[in-house]
């Protein structure tokens, strides 16, 4: 339910109001005069202001040159009398979102109120999705100065520029996906789609339709024509996380793909070219997954044009306070708080732990001190919810 600020000195119109934004389902509050309003606006937050220009103590052009200086972005109607107009111009020049004159026209109100409360939601959407493009873009930072992930960025540096296929290994939680998004965002094709698929999560019976995608009639569930991962990447970067639990035959088909640069959707007879990049990762050991007769060679050798071998957390530990910093700064904006501080002793103590679920694992457990300790975490913080 959206909260309106209705300010005005006459209680004839704050009544009317009231009762005409009730009656559309709004929540109300009041405000006398200017100066009731301002502190009104100091300790509540509203969806939309509707405040008289002329009035004791501040009047509206003031109430607006204050919200400014208060960062407050709530869009503000001005209620203007006859005598008024050359001052709701002067308040729309000044970042009003409109004026309506008294006496107050019922249909203007309604439609003026939902344009402005649309407005809001639609400002705030736009907020919302622009911190999560900048959060994705930061989401491809590689935190770290150890010899060990100085080498990885030093690869993807000179590699992204490239065409050349990457298979990127290492244990579970060390940021392999990371390495693709940095090699694509650095890539001549950083401006085309980044399409992930994650191998593992995918039943055997539904990859091939999935990465090559499918006719109509295919099969039974087949009821229109899908365009599999391939198409989707077109142009851009498909990265094929957990390449190593692939089956056998979709192994063929991606062979296939890589060699000739053209799919067969399933149930489909006609050859579609693609132009994408293939990046694939894995935490297997897949020369010993090609002696087992469980990953084809001859892909192997196709992906493996570079390889770039992400370090476990534990051989990179002199990395720990800055992945520490990047995660207590992270997750506290997330939390909308300041960043907490963790003394040098709680540092060490992380330090010294074994971290079998590598980045993610260090992430998840600064996160959960994040929460349970007070601003300053210490090494007996550290000890109690660490969960080491």
């Amino acid at each position: 339910m959206a909260k309106i600020l209705i300010i005005d000195d006459e209680k004839a119109i704050r009544n009317t109001l009231r009762e005409i934004l009730e009656f559309e389902n709004y929540k109300v509050e009041e405000a006398a005069d200017g100066l009731e309003g301002l502190e009104k606006l100091k300790d509540n937050s509203y969806d939309l202001i509707m405040c008289d220009i002329k009035m004791p103590h501040f009047d509206g052009i003031e109430i607006l040159d204050k919200m400014q200086a208060m960062g407050i972005e709530t869009p503000i109607v001005m209620i203007s009398g006859h005598g008024t107009i050359e001052t709701a111009v002067e308040a729309l020049k000044k970042g009003a979102f409109d004026f309506i004159q008294k006496p107050i026209d019922l249909n203007r109100l309604l439609v003026t109120v939902r344009n402005a409360i649309d407005k809001k939601e639609l400002v705030q959407e736009t907020k919302k999705l622009k911190k999560k493009i900048t959060n994705k873009k930061s989401d491809t930072v590689i935190v770290g100065e150890s010899e060990a992930i100085a080498k990885v960025k030093e690869m993807i540096e000179k590699v992204a520029p490239t065409e050349a296929r990457v298979l990127i290994m290492g244990p579970n939680g060390t940021g392999k996906e990371l390495v693709a998004r940095s090699l694509h965002e650095k890539s001549n094709r950083a401006k085309g789609p980044f399409v992930e698929v994650n191998c593992a999560a995918i039943p055997s019976e539904l990859i091939e339709s999935e990465l090559f995608g499918h006719e109509k009639g295919a099969f039974t569930s087949a009821i229109k024509q899908k365009k599999g991962f391939f198409e989707q990447a077109e142009g851009g970067t498909l990265f094929l996380d957990e390449i190593g639990d692939m089956s056998l035959s979709a192994q063929a088909k991606v062979l296939r793909a890589l060699q000739e640069n053209k799919i067969q959707r399933v149930g489909g007879e006609k050859d579609i070219k693609v132009n994408v990049r293939v990046l694939a990762a894995t935490n297997k050991n897949l020369k010993e997954e090609i002696e087992k007769g469980r990953f084809r060679e001859d892909l192997y050798h196709r992906l493996g044009v570079i390889i770039i071998q992400v370090p476990a957390l534990d051989e990179r530990k002199e990395d720990i306070p800055l992945l520490v910093e990047y995660f207590n700064k992270q997750i506290c904006e997330e939390y909308g708080k300041p960043p907490k501080k963790f003394t040098n002793d709680a540092l060490k103590k992380l330090q010294a732990y074994s971290w079998s679920g590598n980045i993610r694992e260090l992430r998840n457990v600064v996160e959960r001190l994040i929460i349970l300790s007070d601003n300053e975490i210490t090494a007996k913080e550290v000890e109690l919810f660490s969960g080491k």
